[in-house]
């Protein structure tokens, strides 16, 4: 079993940044990916950013250049640097870990408001 625990979500006003976090713990590969998806109220869960655990990163076209995903493997932790926020970011962000099977956070809300 994997446990994802995410931190860092919170109230930002518009132009602002936050940093989230997810601490993976338990029976973690050495090979696997690591990412953030939204949900916003009415819409469908989506990808915001994904890192393998060779560093390789896909992100969203609605983040790019506004977004940073990193991530520490020998913390198993993942990062995710959230700039110039605008209130479409708004949405509960939850972790993600795959290796071979879907393993989420519990989420996290952001929320972009003036």
């Amino acid at each position: 079993q994997v446990q994802l625990v995410e931190s860092g979500g919170g109230l930002v006003q518009p132009g602002g940044s936050l940093r989230l976090s997810c601490a993976a713990s338990g029976s973690i590969f050495s090979i696997y990916t690591m990412g953030w998806y939204r949900q916003a109220p009415g819409k469908q869960r989506e990808l915001v950013a994904a890192i393998t655990s060779r560093g390789s990163t896909n992100y969203a076209d609605s983040v790019k250049g506004r977004f940073t995903i990193s991530r520490t493997n020998a913390k198993n932790t993942v990062y995710l640097q959230m700039n110039s926020l605008t209130p479409e970011d708004t949405a509960v962000y939850y972790c993600h870990l795959e290796q071979g099977y879907d393993y989420w956070g519990q989420g996290t809300q952001v929320t972009v408001s003036s």
